[in-house]
């Protein structure tokens, strides 16, 4: 099942029902991103249509619970420690040029956005639930003094604009 940014947003109250159609129109005439054009148009904040994209891919992204599943301790060295606590990942698999990375729906937005400046490689995400991602943060990457009340400070952060 896949939603569609603008039912996102309407849903989230950042656009009404009017606004959203109104994009479409203008979407099929210019051929612009839905998100550049809700944003110039009607003022919505680039963190709303970043968390409402992180929600559509969240939805068709597959499931995985990364306590459940081995991970070859080469890519778990792709990141340090903290960066994935900070930035609530776990990487999974490494295929040819591509990294396969876990998270929550929570922290995606913060995780797309790390692997966006600090990883050349590219890049997909697996979704977990969020006690999910904070096991599997521990058995993967254990951290002395970070504990699961740390994390849920990282992930209540809100991204910035």
């Amino acid at each position: 099942m896949t939603i569609r940014l603008g039912e996102i947003l309407v849903l989230q109250g950042a656009l009404s029902s009017e606004q959203r159609d109104e994009i479409l129109e203008i979407q099929r005439q210019t051929h612009r991103p839905f998100g550049v054009i809700a944003e110039e148009r009607f003022g919505v904040a680039p963190s709303d249509i970043e968390q409402a994209w992180a929600a559509q891919y969240a939805i068709i992204a597959p499931r995985v619970d990364p306590t459940n599943i081995e991970i070859d301790p080469d890519v778990l060295g792709l990141i340090t420690k903290r960066q994935a606590w900070q930035f609530g990942l776990i990487p999974i698999e490494q295929i040819g040029g591509e990294i396969r990375f876990v998270t929550s729906r929570e922290s995606l937005a913060r995780a797309l956005r790390f692997v966006g400046w600090r990883m050349n490689d590219s890049c997909t995400f697996a979704i977990c639930d969020l006690p999910s991602l904070k096991r599997g943060l521990g058995v993967h990457f254990p951290f002395e003094g970070v504990d699961m009340d740390m994390v849920d400070q990282f992930i209540r952060k809100q991204p910035a604009a």
